[in-house]
């Protein structure tokens, strides 16, 4: 079943760009990364899901309902963290978390508690007080104090120091283990391999890919480095699929794109001290998607 189903979103801001056919689903129990650098698109998908602004064209449901027409109803089963949190000043915390609770008509006092003392949030504080990163701590807890069947997060670690990151992923990881679908927004790419499955890039308002992590990994280039035990010819690994090969004594090292037995074959008719072949990390993945896309 999907949480969200997006089909061919496009909002436009006259002349200037906003996002354009948008397709993807999120799986129920699915941690869904978005990932894009900052201006892609993803907070304008974001605020369009969730029917803050309205689509120039295209459709989204959540729960299977369209998001415009049943807004308010899907709203109760959402928690959401937007980029930047702006709240009451001369309010405290709990009566400002209370607040939000009663929206809800549920008594969240005890959850609220339980999540203050995960994240480390001084209930008794105004609001007005708060670093950048208590503040933030605030909109998580906010976000997940009714138990939402859906997490939406856009760009939800900015101002948490590591620890409290930490502390943030493990929150998600046990709320997903709950029940919780989860879409993760981030330009942070470390963040996104280190929650999701899937993840969708988007670049300048369209969708780039949507894929499995593992799929984006094996689909794309190793990264190999051999030492050998006497110095090799540098045609020796002149393949195709290979690039960026760089010969150094009897250091090589090279990025190879298809199918690994072939080099696993020229190495083993070799004599080699050592051999590292290593996986791409998300980052180098994205920028050969933006590359490729330029």
């Amino acid at each position: 079943m999907n949480v969200i189903e997006i089909n061919n979103l496009t909002k436009t801001y006259g002349k200037a760009r906003g996002i354009t056919d948008i397709s993807f689903n999120v799986e129920e129990g699915e941690i869904f990364g978005f990932i894009g650098p900052n201006g892609a698109g993803k907070s304008t998908t974001i605020r369009t899901l969730l029917s803050l602004i309205y689509p120039t064209s295209g459709s989204a449901k959540i729960f299977g309902k369209d998001c415009v027409q049943f807004g308010p109803e899907i709203k109760k089963q959402i928690g959401y963290l937007p980029s930047e949190v702006f709240y009451y000043d001369n309010m405290k915390v709990m009566d400002l978390l209370k607040y939000s609770a009663s929206f809800y008509k549920k008594d969240c006092t005890k959850r609220i508690k339980e999540l203050a003392e995960i994240m480390d949030l001084d209930l008794t504080k105004k609001i007005d007080d708060l670093s950048l990163g208590n503040k933030k701590k605030v909109g998580i807890v906010q976000g997940l104090l009714h138990e939402p069947k859906l997490i939406i997060l856009d760009e939800p670690t900015s101002g948490l120091d590591p620890l409290m990151q930490q502390k943030f992923f493990d929150l998600l990881e046990k709320e997903n283990k709950k029940g919780a679908t989860i879409l993760f927004s981030s330009h942070i790419l470390s963040e996104v391999q280190r929650l999701c499955n899937r993840v969708a890039i988007i670049k300048e308002g369209k969708i780039v890919t949507v894929e499995k992590i593992s799929t984006l990994k094996e689909n794309n280039y190793k990264k190999i480095k051999v030492v050998t035990k006497t110095p090799v010819d540098k045609d020796y690994f002149n393949l195709e699929g290979v690039t960026k090969l760089e010969v150094k004594g009897v250091t090589v090292s090279f990025l190879f794109r298809g199918n690994i037995n072939i080099v696993l074959k020229k190495i083993s008719d070799i004599e080699i001290a050592n051999l590292w072949i290593e996986e791409p990390d998300l980052e180098e993945i994205f920028l050969h998607y933006y590359e490729k896309e330029a």
